[in-house]
């Protein structure tokens, strides 16, 4: 499909593990994200665990960022090679928070945040399942200052302020519709909206660019140019420049995060 006339270009930047787009300009405070995605199939491996992480978000996108209020997926890898789906919420710096909703792949999945004051209103849908989970929580920090759809490498976290990008899992392509966003003032616009600017995010296997966590992940991930008026992307999985297999092998213990370490958020403390 063609880019839609009139969609502004992006930047671009990179990161040890975010893939997706950002819309943000100084001055410019956000109330609302949203979005749809179909939740991704994995090609697992037995032997090593990967994840992969789809979300949408306010926050979290400056280096001096306090804060990031997010909700979305996730579809792993686990070190049998089967495929393990599920759904989450996260307020950073506060931990992750499972939700209990079935999804699987192929869902059709819809997400929403919106933050007025200290109240934050987390949504997920499965339209597939006609299932949904809502939230309303008092933050006591927030960030409104960007709006976010992302596939992330999910993080290992041994503590609040040091955090690890793990393997990323090989979800092949997962496709964000519907991708609008609300000003704190009430305007809005999709993704490329002249409101604010865009930045593209590429997640890069090599070590360098906007590092939010420690190391960089095996495996990275390129979003495709946006469509349909700016309100659509495909974010496609990029084979590692390493072999993951020999990787998994060696080092399988070290990717395979204890119980409840997994972050999806993660904690983005920025590096130079």
């Amino acid at each position: 499909m063609a880019v839609a006339p009139g969609v502004a270009q992006a930047d671009s930047s990179s990161s040890s593990n975010w893939s997706g787009y950002v819309a943000h300009r100084g001055g410019v405070s956000f109330r609302r994200v949203s979005a749809g995605w179909t939740q991704p199939s994995v090609s697992c491996t037995p032997g090593l665990p990967t994840y992969s992480a789809v979300w949408v978000g306010l926050g979290g996108f400056s280096e001096t960022s306090p804060a990031l209020e997010q909700i979305g997926t996730e579809v792993d890898c686990n070190a049998t090679g089967q495929t393990v789906s599920s759904a989450w919420y996260e307020l950073v710096p506060s931990p992750t928070k499972s939700i209990r909703l079935t999804v699987a792949p192929g869902d059709a999945m819809h997400a929403s945040v919106q933050v007025v004051g200290d109240g934050v209103t987390l949504a997920l849908a499965d339209d597939t399942r006609h299932t949904s989970f809502t939230k309303a929580v008092k933050a006591a920090t927030v960030d409104i200052s960007s709006a976010d759809w992302i596939l992330e490498a999910p993080s290992e976290c041994i503590s609040s302020y040091e955090c690890r990008a793990l393997p990323l899992a090989d979800f092949g392509s997962v496709h964000f519709s519907g991708a609008r966003a609300m000003t704190k003032s009430g305007r809005r616009g999709s993704v490329s909206s002249g409101l604010w600017g865009t930045t593209k995010i590429t997640l890069a296997t090599v070590l360098g660019g906007r590092r939010y966590v420690d190391f960089a992940p095996i495996g990275g991930a390129t979003p495709m140019a946006l469509i349909d008026g700016g309100s659509a992307f495909a974010v496609d999985y990029l084979q590692p420049a390493v072999n993951p297999v020999l990787f998994g092998r060696e080092s399988a213990a070290s990717a395979a995060p204890a119980k409840g370490t997994v972050a999806p958020g993660g904690l983005r403390r920025p590096h130079p």
